[in-house]
């Protein structure tokens, strides 16, 4: 994996090539307008879908900030690829399966890091079973794989 920094005077892209564009296709692009940052901003995306205010976190205020965001999206989409794992798999994939997601905003004094806990519940479903959907989901999230040897991840069977 190579891990290239290109800087031009209007650009910086970072990039992280795991497969060639040839091959890695894009299937949903998300696209939002993002002002003001995490205090007192806002974000809206270009389909009108999310409006949002943002607000520092742990704050008063009613806005959300990025680590719910990012725990909201990680989660759904953890949902999603158990469900696929589950259909592979030949197992039934509990209609009631939830999870509570955690996403800790870290600072060690000099710099801000992420820590993460996904507790999953799949009612229903024995143990080996369960453990061998999550197993499967962290390896084909998108999410999980983005944050797999970048943050603290910590993914519980509840």
């Amino acid at each position: 994996m190579s891990n290239t920094l290109a800087i031009s005077p209007k650009i910086i892209v970072v990039s992280n090539k795991v497969k060639s564009s040839e091959t890695n296709k894009a299937i949903y692009t998300a696209r939002d307008h993002t002002t003001g940052g995490r205090d007192g901003g806002s974000v809206r995306s270009s389909d009108g879908r999310l409006d949002i205010k943002l607000t520092v976190p742990g704050t008063r205020g009613d806005g959300t900030n990025p680590e719910q965001l990012f725990a909201a999206g990680w989660s759904a989409c953890f949902i999603g690829a158990m469900r696929i794992a589950a259909g592979k798999m030949k197992i039934n994939f509990p209609a009631d399966t939830t999870i509570d997601a955690e996403v800790d905003l870290c600072f060690d004094g000099e710099a801000y890091s992420l820590r993460s806990r996904l507790n999953v519940s799949l009612p229903g479903l024995d143990g080996e079973s369960a453990k061998a959907l999550i197993r499967a989901a962290h390896q084909t999230c998108p999410y999980s794989k983005a944050t797999t040897g970048n943050i603290d991840v910590e993914i519980n069977l509840v």
